[in-house]
């Protein structure tokens, strides 16, 4: 079953999104070379703290394992659920921030994917990139459309400039709780999956790689990097679905698309 949210659930979700917006911004802000993903961790929840607002990621669970992080911060090679600590941010690096956080009961999901300094070409290609994954996939989320024209569309800009999606981790339904129904995979087939309608919010977020598809789990049992070492990027925005199109609910001042 996947949540039709009501149109004061839906003020709720804005509210959440643009705190989450907010906290993201700010963040991204400080990503420099020399401070450590701790620090920008405790930034991130010093801010959440400030709004009156929880992260919507620390103490997650998934089986047996809990969340440590306030924030997910995923360096290079690292894909996704990247975990704050002492290692020092490098000149070079790329800087994966996603932010979750509970608002009224309500919770806002945003990513995005930041440069500490000048990067290579072939890296400062594969964020452009990503972000127009998210932006042409954003553009067919509409009342009736089928969910698999928005996941093609991911695939479709990735494979088209050379880069891979991961499959293993995909976006989702997003509201009450950080995880609904239903997934949104990086990859798929035009026409197929359920037909969104209005008041569903998908939280949208390609992971595209450099080089393989392939990943693999770091021994702290949360960190996904690629298999073969080449960097991924990660962009996100929660999109509500109307009858007239889509509405971002995390769109930011750095959004490029509307």
């Amino acid at each position: 079953m996947i949540p039709i949210k009501s149109g004061k659930e839906v003020e709720k979700m804005r509210q959440a999104c643009r705190t989450a917006s907010e906290v993201l911004d700010r963040v991204g802000d400080l990503v420099r070379p020399g401070i450590t993903t701790k620090e920008v961790d405790q930034a991130a929840a010093d801010l959440m703290s400030d709004l009156h607002v929880q992260s919507a990621f620390l103490g997650y669970r998934l089986g047996h394992r809990v969340f440590p992080g306030n924030i997910c911060i995923s360096l290079n090679d690292e894909i996704v659920h990247g975990i704050g600590s002492q290692r020092r941010i490098q000149y070079g690096d790329i800087v994966k921030l996603d932010i979750g956080v509970v608002q009224d009961g309500w919770v806002g999901d945003t990513a995005t994917t930041v440069a500490a300094g000048v990067i290579d070409g072939r890296t400062e290609k594969l964020l452009r990139i990503t972000e127009q994954a998210l932006g042409r996939a954003i553009a067919f989320v509409s009342e009736g459309v089928p969910l698999g024209d928005v996941s093609a569309a991911i695939e479709k800009e990735a494979l088209q400039n050379g880069f891979s999606v991961v499959r293993e981790f995909v976006g989702h339904g997003v509201g009450r709780k950080l995880h609904e129904e239903p997934q949104v995979p990086n990859y798929g087939r035009r026409g197929s999956g359920p037909r969104l309608r209005a008041g569903m919010t998908l939280a949208i977020e390609p992971m595209i790689n450099a080089g393989t598809a392939a990943v693999r789990l770091l021994d702290d049992g949360w960190t996904v990097c690629t298999a073969d070492g080449l960097p991924s990027a990660h962009f996100e925005h929660t999109v509500l679905v109307t009858k007239e199109g889509p509405e971002i609910l995390t769109c930011r001042g750095t959004t490029q698309f509307k």
